[in-house]
């Protein structure tokens, strides 16, 4: 292949302890050029149906986006993907930082790891080599000990390493007795760009423009914990287990106090000017360390306003367990305020959890509960599973507790203050997800930056939060579109229009000087779209259909307190809004899986038949 991409995908058997390069046709690259998209052909195409989330049959691929490791903000992202041990169905991940560049450094778009080890390995790259070696004595070491002792004894302290702790999607990885993978490489980006120039000038564009666009300023200053105040204003801040959408105890835990109390350091990603990344150091009455990055909104809220908690300190120690145990902080924070419910409700009891009071306020338990998660100790033991798992376990009314989707846990956003968030967490392929499309407010105000940066989506016309029209459907269609491409490119969310600072144009012309293309940006939706498709065909042959893309029962009942008070998400027009956006896919309303017609439009008939 030629420039932006050397096709290259480094195939790991740990069964047979092989290793073995395959070159990707520049053709199939074009229609899957990385990331999600990548990820999902792989899997689709070559996992069985019906395999062992946790066994050996099952595929982990990572998957470097397009655009991955080029020298300009947000372009940082890989995807990991596999069949997922949470939910049944397709699964997968995004991350950004330094490990993803630098195993495109190393000349690999991507890796696919099979089979299972007969003892804990690791895998070691450097640019063309690759070897798997043993890891016993790095089995069961927290992160910061595991990484440290890899670049120790490989002699190179810049090693990038992707590692397990005790939970996580890196189940399917440590199901296979894979503990981490480091890599260092020696090819930069610009190296294989086709127009260099191009690329090297907008990461110059880019640097002065984050200080001058309010959006990616504002990230760089707060960070994401700078949403929690507003989001408590508008009524859609969840709070007690998504009672309700306002919490009495903000001002405790908003920016401002989370700035005074625990702020350290803004750190970035590889090549980001935004510094979005909070660090926080704790020394009194918890102990956190610098090394696991600060609580971003989502945990603020998780462990805070969900759990009806107002301490930070408690707070920044929960989000640190779950880095330090590499577990997902939204999914753990909302399985504590699950089992807090359950407790207040009687369902479970002082037996249950070893004597601990597990109640909304009560900051000790939650952080004793976060560490009983990670190592499934007593009532933890359950709680790892997830709510949906739990609240089956458990009996009675728990279900109307859990929140979640397809098994997944609902993100801190809550869908009744912008309604298109609702059919994102019903309809992604993951379970609920925040990033699937773009939130309400988007399209609220015409003469907001971010409604200005979605017009060449070929959006027009502003559209309240609330408003559940066809028009809103066919819009969110195309946005959804836009971030699938997003996460097949590799850029990060806090990148492209219309969340932040980086134009369509820009994007579009940036992919295009990378691989020497000439993509339109019709083409790139198109990309966008043939995956998400491939996700659906996914879990349609795992046994998907309508009634999996629901949404907790909760959301159909009022909020109890804040701006949104009595309002509740509609149910009524939440199964129109679902059948229309069914229709304007191009998939079968009453199943929701993709008609053999939209396929074949799209370039991949041969997936029809698998389902």
């Amino acid at each position: 292949m030629r420039y932006g991409h050397t096709g290259k995908v480094l195939r790991v058997d740990l069964t047979r302890g092989t290793i073995a390069t395959q070159v990707l046709d520049e053709e199939l690259y074009r229609m899957y050029p990385g990331g999600k998209a990548l990820a999902a052909y792989l899997l689709l195409s070559e996992l069985p149906k019906g395999v062992d989330p946790l066994g050996p049959e099952n595929m982990l691929v990572l998957s470097n986006g397009l655009l991955t490791g080029a020298p300009f903000s947000t372009a940082t992202r890989f995807t990991a993907a596999a069949k997922s041990p949470l939910t049944g169905g397709y699964g997968e991940s995004e991350a950004g930082g330094f490990w993803g560049p630098e195993l495109k450094m190393a000349g690999y778009e991507a890796i696919v790891i099979t089979g299972r080890a007969a003892s804990p390995v690791y895998l070691w790259i450097k640019d063309d080599h690759a070897e798997i070696r043993p890891a016993d004595h790095l089995w069961g070491r927290e992160p910061e000990e595991a990484q440290a002792t890899i670049r120790a004894e490989l002699g190179d302290k810049l090693i990038r390493v992707l590692q397990i702790g005790l939970g996580g999607m890196g189940a399917v990885m440590g199901s296979k007795n894979l503990k981490g993978i480091a890599v260092r490489g020696s090819t930069k980006y610009l190296e294989n760009a086709a127009e260099p120039s191009v690329i090297a000038d907008l990461g110059k564009t880019l640097a002065k423009r984050v200080k001058e666009n309010p959006l990616s300023w504002d990230l760089q200053v707060k960070g994401t914990p700078g949403l929690t105040a507003g989001l408590n204003a508008s009524g859609i801040l969840p709070t007690r287990n998504f009672r309700a959408g306002a919490f009495e105890g903000v001002d405790n835990i908003r920016w401002e106090q989370y700035e005074s109390q625990l702020l350290s350091a803004r750190r970035s990603c590889y090549a980001c000017a935004v510094r979005c990344k909070r660090e926080v150091k704790v020394d009194d009455r918890y102990q956190v360390s610098d090394n696991y990055g600060g609580p971003e909104y989502e945990a603020v809220s998780g462990f805070g306003s969900n759990c009806g908690i107002d301490d930070l300190q408690a707070i920044a120690k929960a989000n640190e367990l779950c880095g330090r145990y590499t577990m997902d902080a939204i999914s753990c924070a909302s399985v504590v305020s699950f089992a807090m419910e359950c407790y207040e409700h009687e369902l479970i009891g002082p037996e249950q959890t070893g004597g601990l009071e597990l109640r909304f306020g009560n900051a000790e338990a939650m952080v004793r509960c976060v560490e009983m998660i990670a190592r499934r100790e007593g009532i933890g033991d359950l709680l790892a599973e997830g709510a949906k798992r739990a609240a089956a376990a458990i009996g009675g009314d728990a279900h109307f507790f859990a929140m979640q989707v397809k098994g997944q846990e609902l993100p801190m956003h809550d869908p009744r203050g912008k309604v298109g968030v609702g059919l994102s967490y019903a309809t992604s392929e993951t379970g609920a997800e925040h990033l699937t499309a773009f939130h309400d407010a988007v399209l609220a105000n015409p003469d907001s930056l971010q409604f200005k940066g979605v017009v060449p989506l070929g959006i027009s016309e502003p559209l309240p939060p609330r408003d559940f029209s066809r028009r809103k459907v066919e819009y969110y269609t195309v946005m959804e579109h836009w971030n699938n491409f997003g996460k097949t490119n590799g850029l990060c969310y806090f990148g492209p229009a219309p969340r932040s600072f980086i134009a369509i144009e820009e994007v579009v012309d940036a992919v295009n000087a990378a691989a020497g293309w000439d993509l339109s940006l019709e083409e790139m939706l198109r990309i966008g779209e043939r995956a998400n498709n491939l996700t659906r065909v996914f879990n349609a042959r795992e046994g998907f259909t309508r009634k999996d893309d629901t949404l907790p029962e909760r959301l159909f009942t009022p909020l109890e307190a804040g701006a949104l008070q009595g309002v509740s998400y509609p149910r009524d027009e939440f199964e129109r809004a679902l059948s229309d956006l069914y229709e304007i896919k191009g998939w079968d309303v009453e199943s929701g899986v993709p008609t053999r017609e939209k396929l074949r439009e799209l370039g991949i008939e041969w997936a029809a038949d698998l389902i």
